[in-house]
């Protein structure tokens, strides 16, 4: 059975009884609400913890009444007729009052008189004995409520303990001497910390950075440093040795929490990359090789052949698949505003920006890949920032003075000929070199002709699923249409036109001629109308062929290898009849 409150202060409960005793002169019984005798002196001293439910029926009524009760001839009493010890009472005379917790009777003091002097002592100054006795109930009945809170705060400090204990954010109690009295499992394995590290003293400054509204601290354990971001809070006085509260996130899980909140790519993998033709075959390979190297990589291409699939690709493949990946068009955002999405800013580094603060990209990207696209278009003064940063792996916040490492590997991507912009001074050499450690090109999609019907199919199988329309083929003229086109916007422009042309589907399901855009048709029409002009000798024809077609495909080894395959000759044929032509 559970413990009355008054058997877990019987200890104060014994002393109360001895002082009652001992200023009275005579003998206290202390019994509490289940008459279990907790103090007893003189006759009772040696009684102490026993049960007086068979014999204590003066103390029932005053448990069941909560009245104080004058009992002048114990034994003869007519609370005393059911008692063993009824008319053979050793004792003389007894005042007995209830102890009170709140409405509740937790017990019951008897003032015992076992000599006819005690008992007229007691009758001569009754009003004095029975406000003595109420008082002493009173000091007991408060040692109880102190008792019971003290009870109840720990129950509630255990249930705390229990919920910070479950909560991933980390949690550090601090009394005033700035020691560790608590720290919950989250901030255990954070700081790598063990429970050794209790009474331990830290340091935790204010750095003066914050990051949407939340302060960067440096704290401080051991000797060993780290930067927090959390809130330091303090404690009501009163609440015995706790002082300080600190409630805390590593950098890295705050910007994980940021990356997740904005991060909504998709995944992507080297089937993503759709072509069959050799020059596909071996960027591919070469992806392969890369992934898992941390050096530069630099994604050259015309608009639209998709570059950022390749960048994707690369991460997907890689050690750093499960790490973020952030993609930065240098193009589309304003000179003005490109470095402090790069790099950040501290609350109030200058008008108009979010009073929060804010984490830069390169932060977010902390052990993954930072994709920076169109890097051709930066402006130059950035430029000479971005190389200090890529060769020293840190960087500054705006309006902050402190350092911040991070593990990036970055991927760039350009459209544009970054040599010619080196000589016309529109970009730095030593970033180029930086960035170029690892050179990809993305074929434009004149160069991979054979991919186009394999990329126009699973086109189809896209907008068909994102439109719920039956679109079951295409026909054969129109495939070759879409073969022969040059694709100045390559597979951008592609993907475009099979959306277009899916909307423009009727309910046979077959796309045709009549689905194409107006540009494609012209085109078409264009070129019919020129061959149709007139009939040329064949050598003419020939030459005006090979021409376009090396033109076309490019006047370098790759282009002039592709050329000879779609011409269906050699290339050392191809290499003969250019000769005879110039």
């Amino acid at each position: 059975m559970k413990k009355s409150v008054l058997q877990e202060i019987q200890n104060v409960v014994t002393q109360y009884g001895k002082i009652i005793s001992y200023v009275i002169k005579m003998d206290v019984e202390i019994v509490d609400a289940n008459l279990l005798r907790i103090s007893g002196t003189g006759n009772y001293h040696n009684k102490i913890n026993e049960d007086m439910s068979k014999e204590g029926f003066v103390y029932k009524q005053v448990l069941a009444t909560g009245k104080t009760q004058l009992i002048e001839e114990p034994g003869k009493h007519v609370f005393c007729t059911l008692c063993p010890k009824q008319g053979c009472c050793d004792e003389k005379m007894e005042l007995c009052t209830p102890i009170k917790l709140n409405d509740e009777i937790i017990g019951v003091i008897g003032l015992i008189c076992f000599e006819e002097e005690q008992k007229q002592r007691l009758l001569g100054d009754i009003d004095f004995y029975q406000i003595f006795i109420l008082q002493i109930a009173g000091f007991i009945s408060s040692k109880a409520y102190e008792h019971r809170e003290n009870e109840r705060n720990q129950v509630i400090t255990n249930l705390l303990l229990q919920v910070i204990n479950n909560v991933d954010k980390g949690i550090l109690i601090l009394n005033q001497n700035n020691q560790i009295i608590q720290i919950n499992n989250s901030a255990l394995k954070q700081l790598q910390l063990t429970s050794l590290c209790i009474n331990e003293e830290v340091t935790i400054d204010v750095t003066g950075d914050s990051m949407l509204g939340v302060e960067e601290y440096k704290v401080i354990i051991a000797k060993k440093k780290y930067y927090l971001m959390g809130t330091l809070l303090s404690v009501s006085p009163g609440l015995a040795i706790y002082d300080k509260i600190f409630i805390f996130a590593e950098m890295k899980s705050v910007k994980s929490d940021i990356y997740g909140l904005t991060n909504i790519s998709k995944s992507v993998n080297l089937d993503h990359i759709i072509g069959k033709s050799d020059v596909i075959k071996q960027l591919k390979n070469r992806i392969r090789k890369v992934s898992d190297s941390n050096s530069t990589v630099l994604v050259i291409g015309e608009s639209g052949t998709g570059k950022e699939l390749v960048a994707r690709a690369i991460h997907r493949e890689s050690n750093r698949r499960d790490k973020p990946f952030i993609a930065v068009n240098c193009g589309a955002i304003p000179d003005t505003l490109l470095e402090s999405e790069l790099f950040g800013y501290i609350k109030g580094a200058f008008t108009g920006a979010d009073p929060r603060g804010k984490i830069g990209k390169f932060e977010l990207a902390n052990k993954g890949v930072i994709f920076l696209d169109e890097v051709g278009d930066m402006p130059i003064y950035l430029q000479v920032k971005l190389l200090r940063v890529l060769q020293e792996r840190k960087l500054v916040r705006i309006g902050s003075n402190q350092l911040i490492s991070f593990d990036v590997r970055v991927i760039a991507a350009t459209n544009r000929d970054l040599k010619e912009l080196i000589a016309e001074n529109k970009f730095r050499e030593d970033l180029y070199y930086r960035l170029n450690v690892i050179p990809l090109e993305v074929p434009p999609l004149r160069q991979r002709v054979e991919d186009i019907q394999l990329l126009v199919k699973s086109t189809m199988e896209k907008y068909c699923g994102l439109f719920h329309k039956k679109v079951q083929d295409i026909d054969q003229q129109t495939m070759a249409i879409l073969t022969h086109y040059p694709w100045p916007g390559n597979v951008r422009e592609l993907e475009n036109t099979i959306e277009f042309m899916i909307n423009m589907a009727d309910d046979l399901g077959i796309l045709t001629q009549e689905t194409l855009p107006r540009n494609i048709r012209e085109y078409k029409n264009h070129i019919e109308t020129i061959n149709s002009k007139c009939i040329r000798p064949l050598h003419e024809v020939e030459k005006e062929h090979i021409l376009k077609a090396v033109a076309f495909y490019g006047d370098n080894t790759k282009g002039k290898q592709i050329a000879a395959k779609q011409l269906k000759i050699g290339i050392a044929t191809l290499y003969r009849k250019l000769n005879e032509l110039l």
